[in-house]
C-alpha cells in the first residue's frame, strides 16, 4: 500500500485497488456460484442501446445473484466508468434464465459522460471536505476518484472517507463527496448508521427467555450462538469502541432482569440477534445479515468516554452491533425493534446499498424500521407486545413514548407523513416517515379493524397528513415479502420514493398475481395515500 504525504490533522492512507476489490468480493460470494447467470446478464448489458449503454472501457462487476423458483435471474452489478466507481450507477438485470431479458432496475437516467481529469488533487479534496466530516484530529482519511451520478448531472468527484471520531466523540466512517473541479461538497453520509434513538436467561425487555451458549473446556459457558453463525456478545465495560470482553458464565444462567446486572442487557443483545436471524431465515430464506451463514458480533455497555451513550448502532466495518447503556431518562438501548432495525442496515448494505442521504437515506432508515418491527411481530414475545412503534419500551418513565411511529410519523413533530418536493432535505430519520407510513397503509390499511387508524395524505399536505381516505391493506405477511423483494431485487443505491413505488409494484406483481391484481392495486393505493403516484 502506497503511503502519501499526511494532510493536516489527518493520517492519510491510500486506497489501493486491492483493498477495494477485496471488500467487494467479501460481499459478493454469490456471483461466483452462478457464472452462467452473470454471463447472460452481462450480455444483456452489452446489447443495451438505451440510456445505460456501455461505452468503451466501461465495466460492470457482479455484486449479487438471486434466482427465483421459476428460473428468473436477478443479477446486481456495480458500474465503473473508465475504471472509476460510479456512485449511483448500479443496475439489476432481470432475465428468464434462458437468455431472454425481462427488464432492468436502475436509477441512473443516462450513460455518464464526464471529463476524467480532476482539477484538484486528493489532498485538496480532503481539506475541502474536512468541515463537513466533523472529525477530530487523529482521524484517518483515504480518497478515491469516482463518478458521482446521483441526480441528473453525473460529474467527476472525490469520495473522501474520514474514519475516526466526531467532535462529540462518536465513532464515524464519514464519506464526503467533493467535486473534483470546484471542491464543492456534493453529498455526505456515514457508514456507521445509528438509530436516531435513545434507546431482552433473564432479560431487561423480554422476560425470561432461552439463550444459546457455547460450552467451554473448563466447564464454563460463553455467550456465543453456534446455531446462528457464532454470534457472540462482548462487554465494552464503559469504553467507547474496541473489542471488549466475551461474556462467560459458570452456570449458564444469565442476568437477573435488572440493569445493574451486567449480563442482563447481554441477554437482550443475544436475543435481538437470534430473533433477527430467525426472522430473515424463516420468512425470507436469508442466511444471516450477509446471506452467508456468518453471525454478527454484539457489544454492550458502551459509554461516551464515561458519559451516557443513549443510542445503538450497526457498523459494516466490524460487522457488529453496539448498544449504549442509556441514561436517567432512557433504559439501555437494547429493545428488540431497535436490534432488528440496526441489523437490517447490514442487510440493506449488502443488497440495494441505499445511500444514506437524501430520499434514499430516508428509505434506508424506513426499511430498518419496517423490518425491525417485523422482527418484533415474528418474536411474538408476551412481554413486548408487537406494534408499529419504534423504541416505545425505552423511556424510563413508562410513558411508552416511541422514538418513531409508523401509524402517523408526524406525531414526533419532525417526521414526514407525506411525500413532497424537498422531503429528501430532511434528516434521514425524519424523511423515513414516508416509507414507514406507506408500509403501515400497505399492510393494514388506513382504518384497520382492531388497530389504530392512520390519516392519509391529500393534495397540499407536506409533513402532516390531513386526509381520511379509505385504503385497504394487503396484510402484514404479504407486505413484508413485497418490501423484501423490492429491496433485494429492484431497488438500487439511489432509489427514491417514486422508485420505491415502482420496486414494490414490481415485487407485488411477481408475488401476487401480476400487474393489476388485487394486491398490486392495494399497494398502488397505499403509495397514492402518501402522495407518491
Amino acid at each position: 500500500m502506497k503511503t502519501h504525504r499526511p494532510a493536516p490533522l489527518l493520517a492519510r492512507v491510500a486506497l489501493a485497488c486491492a483493498t477495494l476489490c477485496a471488500a467487494m468480493s467479501a460481499h459478493a460470494a454469490a456471483p461466483a456460484e452462478h457464472p452462467q447467470a452473470v454471463a447472460r446478464a452481462l450480455a444483456h448489458l452489452q446489447r443495451e442501446a438505451g440510456p445505460m449503454a456501455a461505452q468503451a472501457g466501461d465495466s460492470f462487476v457482479a455484486r449479487d445473484v438471486l434466482k427465483d423458483a421459476d428460473g428468473t435471474e436477478h443479477v446486481r452489478f456495480a458500474r465503473r466508468l473508465q475504471g472509476l466507481r460510479v456512485i449511483g450507477g448500479d443496475v439489476v438485470v432481470h432475465g428468464d434464465g434462458r437468455g431472454a431479458l425481462k427488464g432492468l432496475s436502475r436509477t441512473l437516467a443516462r450513460t455518464p459522460s464526464v471529463a476524467l481529469s480532476p482539477s484538484i488533487d486528493a489532498v485538496a479534496a480532503e481539506l475541502a471536505g474536512l468541515s463537513a466530516a466533523g472529525v477530530t484530529s487523529g482521524a484517518s482519511v483515504r480518497s478515491e476518484l469516482v463518478v458521482y451520478a446521483r441526480g441528473n448531472r453525473p460529474q467527476l468527484a472525490w469520495d473522501v472517507l474520514y474514519t475516526g471520531r466526531t467532535v462529540q466523540g462518536v465513532p464515524t466512517e464519514k464519506h464526503v463527496i467533493v467535486g473534483a473541479h470546484d471542491a464543492r461538497v456534493l453529498d455526505a453520509w456515514d457508514d456507521i448508521q445509528h438509530a436516531a434513538a435513545t434507546g431482552t436467561g433473564n432479560s431487561l425487555f423480554l422476560g425470561q427467555i432461552a439463550v444459546e451458549a457455547d460450552s467451554q473446556a473448563d466447564g464454563s459457558f460463553a455467550l456465543r450462538d453456534t446455531r446462528r453463525g457464532n454470534h457472540a456478545v462482548f462487554d465494552l465495560r464503559g469504553n467507547f469502541g474496541g473489542k471488549g470482553q466475551l461474556f462467560v458464565d459458570a452456570d449458564n444462567v444469565w442476568g437477573d432482569g435488572t440493569k445493574d446486572n451486567r449480563q442482563t442487557v447481554a441477554v437482550d443483545a443475544a436475543a435481538g440477534h437470534a430473533y433477527t436471524w430467525d426472522y430473515y431465515l424463516k420468512v425470507h430464506g436469508r442466511r444471516g445479515i450477509a446471506d452467508d451463514g456468518v453471525g454478527a458480533t454484539s457489544k454492550v455497555h458502551q459509554s461516551l468516554f464515561g458519559l451516557p451513550w443513549v443510542n445503538a448502532g450497526w457498523s459494516d466495518s466490524c460487522f457488529c452491533m453496539t448498544y449504549g447503556d442509556g441514561d436517567s431518562s432512557y433504559w439501555p438501548v437494547v429493545s428488540l425493534d431497535v436490534a432488528g432495525h440496526e441489523m437490517t442496515h447490514g442487510v440493506t448494505s449488502r443488497t440495494a446499498a441505499l445511500i444514506y442521504s437524501g430520499e434514499s437515506g430516508g428509505l434506508n432508515e424506513a426499511t430498518s424500521d419496517i423490518f425491525g418491527t417485523m422482527v418484533e411481530f415474528y418474536a411474538k414475545n408476551p412481554v413486548d407486545t408487537p406494534d408499529y412503534l419504534i423504541g416505545e419500551r425505552l423511556p424510563r418513565d413508562g410513558s411508552g413514548t416511541p422514538l418513531r411511529s409508523m401509524v402517523q410519523p408526524s406525531v414526533d413533530g419532525d417526521s414526514a407523513d407525506c411525500w413532497y418536493d424537498g422531503v429528501g432535505s430532511l434528516d434521514v430519520h425524519y424523511s423515513s416517515g414516508v416509507g414507514n407510513h406507506v408500509f403501515y397503509l400497505m399492510a393494514n390499511g388506513s382504518q384497520p379493524t382492531g388497530g389504530p387508524a392512520s390519516p392519509t395524505c391529500q393534495a397540499g399536505d407536506t409533513k402532516v397528513a390531513t386526509g381520511s381516505a379509505l385504503v385497504k391493506g394487503v396484510g402484514r405477511q404479504k407486505a413484508e415479502k413485497i418490501w423484501y423483494r423490492a429491496l433485494t431485487v429492484y431497488m438500487t443505491s439511489d432509489t427514491n420514493y417514486h422508485g420505491a413505488r415502482e420496486a414494490t409494484l414490481a415485487a407485488a406483481a411477481d408475488l401476487y398475481g401480476g400487474v393489476g391484481s388485487k394486491v398490486w392495486k392495494k399497494v398502488n393505493a397505499a403509495w397514492a395515500a402518501v402522495n407518491v403516484q
